[in-house]
């Protein structure tokens, strides 16, 4: 049950760091019109700030913030990151196209338009997968809802996995629209679909392995958990009849790889199960080796 002290490991959520507060809080304008309470809406650098503390995502301006992550990568074995489909993730990409790999943020709310930009993003971009915030949206978007559909469809038509937030949302805004459970229709509608929940699941862990157990498509990455904290549900899980259904994901927003790689070891995942979380389920799932070929030869 040891962790390989080497090992080519895929990142399902790096992020660079900021700047400058300003530039950091306008990552979350996009949903600050749900936040009520003070300490949110105006106080709070990052809106779940008061369970993430001292994180140190802020540089002096001028550093060059992509050679920074890729130092950072170095450093702890990070072979392959996944990053957003903005200008600084496609210049990460463009310098280094054996390192990063893009995903796309869809709005459900624009409609057509949506399903035309995820269009576009595979024709030009080769994104890997499509992520949905269901509660960040405004108004929110339960996971289930109709406007989600057609995106759900697109991302079957196009072989593209979807990302979606399950469980209780960090920023303090309603939860009922990421209740595990509603996995399960969408599940039912798309057998085809590859779903991948993101950000917890809790406290619904054990509904969650249930799900994965039932539905073929769906996995599992444990984005905005530090290691120590992962649900037992989902180790057990891994450990068990899930080894292949349960991937690696940091969290730039409220982790360090300092702090990941500090606490990793001591998860108590099987031998045979650190090679698959690690790298080799991404691989899979997301069709990296595929990206990362199609962007040497371009």
């Amino acid at each position: 049950m040891t962790m390989p002290e080497r090992f080519p490991i895929v990142d399902l959520q790096v992020g660079f760091p900021f700047t400058s507060v300003e530039e950091k809080k306008a990552t979350y304008d996009f949903f600050r019109p749900l936040l009520k309470d003070t300490q949110s809406a105006r106080d709070f650098e990052f809106p779940a700030e008061y369970m993430f503390k001292d994180v140190p995502d802020l540089v002096e301006p001028g550093t060059d913030v992509i050679q920074r992550t890729v130092d950072q990568m170095d450093r702890y074995g990070i072979a392959v990151g996944m990053v957003g489909l903005s200008e600084r993730g496609l210049e990460a990409r463009r310098r280094y196209p054996d390192r990063f790999v893009v995903q796309i943020s869809v709005n459900p709310h624009e409609g057509v338009d949506a399903l035309r930009k995820i269009a576009r993003a595979k024709a030009e971009h080769r994104i890997v997968s499509v992520t949905c915030f269901p509660a960040g949206q405004v108004p929110q978007v339960p996971i289930n809802d109709k406007k989600l559909y057609p995106v759900y469809a697109k991302c079957v038509e196009l072989d593209v996995p979807m990302c979606v937030n399950a469980g209780v949302p960090g920023p303090r805004m309603p939860m009922a629209c990421q209740h595990v459970e509603l996995l399960d229709e969408v599940c039912y509608d798309f057998p085809e679909l590859t779903l991948v929940i993101m950000h917890g699941a809790e406290p619904w862990t054990a509904l969650a392995v249930k799900l994965m157990l039932k539905w073929p498509g769906l996995h599992y990455m444990t984005s905005a958990f530090a290691p120590k904290h992962y649900p037992k549900d989902i180790i057990d899980f891994a450990n068990t009849r899930g080894a292949d259904k349960v991937m690696y994901c940091g969290y730039p927003s409220g982790l360090t790889y300092e702090r990941i790689f500090r606490d990793l070891p001591g998860v108590g995942f099987k031998d045979k199960v650190w090679p698959k979380f690690l790298g080799e389920n991404a691989r899979r799932v997301f069709k990296i080796d595929e990206a990362l070929a199609s962007q040497r030869t371009s």
